[in-house]
């Protein structure tokens, strides 16, 4: 590495400390006040500015476009089986059930969580929702439309109103392009702007995630890990879309900067009305941001239900073993709760048990439990378990 690579990378290390609530870098004397009402300004001219430069229209595509429902979201026993091919002919032998048959509605302007152990489906159904995969099985209702019918013009025509922020901030991002060009990119292909009024939009965009506007022409691995996050959140929203999927955004970041990216994350929700579809694997920033959560394991749904319902009285046994598992910031009472140890390994989903995929973890099952699937049943309003002795 030549050493104008060497200080190039270590650029972001000599930056002022950036507010992410702000949106700007905070000053010596810590007084944000004034940062903070520039933010909220720069966010409402933001929300204003990118309705009128939104992507072509739909040409109708989604039934309820202009309307204003309940329920932005339906999905209906979606399945995404992944074939197994083996031999010279390349025969399928099996397949890999990486979501089989969940249903859940996502009501607008929510954030719902999708939480679970690794391998257990939640980012292929969150790509399957926004048709990145293709759906084997079921419907995905977007504003009235079931996308899974859609053809490919008919869904980049869609895709201005739904997106999606990816896991890893360093693989999402193209090295051979700037952080204007990445941004301005989907404003490019979708919005009827001009290239002074599309600078402007991405120098407005960068503000919003708490980058500087002047840092546009530098590449992502000028970047730390946190900043690049934000240029993928500054690229999601840059077509103001209705419905976001947030496929573990923090899950690659330091935990100080985890919470200033959901704090932003939280702050464009509010002033930007977006409704999340939040994935992750930790259970205590789950139930900071969620309104309702809903739990997976092994390509089902197993329970959903709003936050607080959830965590102080769950339902299902696997539910109970997943927050048994997440430390007490106190020592003493970390001491004396009981632990849900679940025995064993996380079935393959290629070869998933009969009756209840749980059946051969679950600390309560019975004979039935192996033979039976259980029924996916509300027992109490806005509570829904997938287990035979939930009451």
């Amino acid at each position: 590495m030549s050493d104008t690579e060497e200080t190039r990378d270590e650029a972001p290390d000599d930056e002022p400390e950036v507010d992410l609530v702000a949106g700007h870098a905070a000053d010596a004397s810590g007084d944000t006040s004034e940062v903070d009402a520039e933010a909220s300004e720069a966010q409402a001219v933001l929300a204003e500015g990118l309705t009128e430069i939104r992507a072509d229209e739909d040409d109708g595509v989604l039934a309820n476009d202009g309307i204003e429902t309940e329920v932005i979201l339906r999905v209906r026993n979606l399945k995404k089986h992944f074939p197994i091919m083996k031999g010279v002919f390349r025969r399928q032998v099996g397949a890999v059930r990486a979501v089989d048959g969940v249903s859940f509605d996502v009501k607008r302007g929510e954030t719902l969580g999708l939480v679970g152990e690794s391998g257990c489906g939640k980012s292929t159904t969150g790509r399957v929702l926004l048709q990145l995969h293709k759906a084997t099985e079921g419907e995905v209702i977007f504003e009235g439309t079931d996308l899974t019918k859609l053809s490919t013009s008919q869904m980049r025509k869609v895709r201005p109103r739904a997106q999606m922020i990816f896991q890893d901030p360093h693989a999402c991002l193209n090295p051979r392009m700037t952080v204007a060009s990445i941004i301005g990119e989907p404003l490019i292909e979708h919005a009827k702007m001009g290239a002074a009024q599309r600078r402007e939009r991405i120098e407005e965009l960068l503000t919003i995630v708490g980058l500087d506007p002047s840092h546009a022409n530098r590449y992502p691995h000028e970047f730390s890990g946190g900043q690049r996050q934000r240029i993928g959140i500054a690229r999601a929203i840059a077509l103001n879309p209705d419905f976001i999927v947030c496929d573990e955004p923090i899950a690659a970041l330091d935990v100080s900067i985890q919470a200033q990216v959901v704090n932003l994350l939280e702050r464009l929700q509010e002033t930007l009305g977006l409704t999340y579809l939040f994935i992750s694997h930790d259970l205590s920033m789950v139930r900071h941001i969620a309104d309702r959560v809903a739990v997976m394991y092994l390509g089902h749904i197993v329970e959903l239900t709003d936050v607080a319902r959830l965590y102080d009285d769950p339902k299902h046994p696997y539910t109970s073993a997943l927050l048994s598992a997440v430390p007490v910031p106190d020592p003493r009472a970390e001491d004396i709760r009981e632990r849900t140890i679940l025995v064993g390994d996380l079935p393959s989903p290629s070869n998933p048990p009969p009756g209840c995929v749980f059946s051969t973890r679950c600390p309560i099952a019975e004979q039935r439990c192996s033979s039976e699937v259980p029924e996916w049943r509300e027992i109490e309003s806005e509570h829904w378990v997938a287990c035979h002795f939930a009451e």
